[in-house]
């Protein structure tokens, strides 16, 4: 599991997913470069972090408000933070934002009907939106980088979590809590996220032929 985590991890700069990170970063990067500056971008459950790794910050012209419902540490002057849940963005107008962006959030909100209360406040707040997320049918998943794991009956899945570490998860002998951590997680299949997002263009990320994550974005 330990050299699944290092292909997974997004701090390592030669591992899979920070590869996959900027090319998809790319695609983002041509679709922006059709829109006139200044632009407005707010980013659901964004980093700092995020947005150096694909070595996209000062941009004249760009500014980035991060909305998290951690704490987020801001070093740039044309980055922002606001705290906040993704299932809320009452206190932005609606279309206040040029481009609403994700990346790998919307599976985190536990329950379909979160997930549909988030992809309302997207298309709301947002111009154009860009939305990434796993796929439900890459067979490693992506949290707890386990094959097959989200297939897994859920009572199974608690108690792998209750006997060994996980991915980006540590061994949590707690029943509630273990199961409270697995239901957190709740990946989407290509029907689901075309049903929340009725407008978007469906970009699918593939690995070795099979869909590892989804992108659904408008507005372009």
């Amino acid at each position: 599991m330990k050299s699944l985590a290092r292909l997974a991890d997004s701090t390592f700069s030669s591992s899979l997913a920070v590869k996959f990170r900027r090319r998809r970063f790319k695609l983002f990067k041509k679709l922006l470069s059709q829109l006139k500056r200044p632009i407005r971008i707010l980013d659901i459950g964004g980093t700092q972090y995020f947005w150096e790794a694909v070595d996209f910050i000062d941009e004249d012209g760009v500014e980035i408000t991060l909305f998290n419902i951690e704490p987020q540490i801001i070093s740039y002057s044309n980055f922002k933070f606001v705290q906040g849940d993704a299932t809320d963005l009452n206190l932005f107008k609606d279309k206040s934002f040029d481009i609403v962006f994700s990346n790998s959030v919307i599976e985190h909100l536990s329950s379909f009907e979160n997930q549909k209360k988030m992809a309302i406040e997207v298309q709301r707040i947002g111009i154009r939106y860009w939305v990434q997320t796993p796929s439900l049918y890459f067979p490693i998943e992506q949290h707890f980088l386990f094959p097959f794991y989200h297939w897994l009956p859920v009572r199974i899945r608690v108690w792998l979590l209750q006997n060994f570490d996980l991915g980006w998860y540590k061994k949590e002998k707690d029943y509630k809590t273990a199961y409270e951590l697995v239901k957190s997680i709740r990946l989407l299949n290509l029907r689901e996220l075309k049903s929340l997002f009725p407008q978007a263009k469906i970009y699918k990320e593939r690995i070795f032929g099979i869909v590892k994550s989804y992108i659904a974005y408008s507005g372009w």
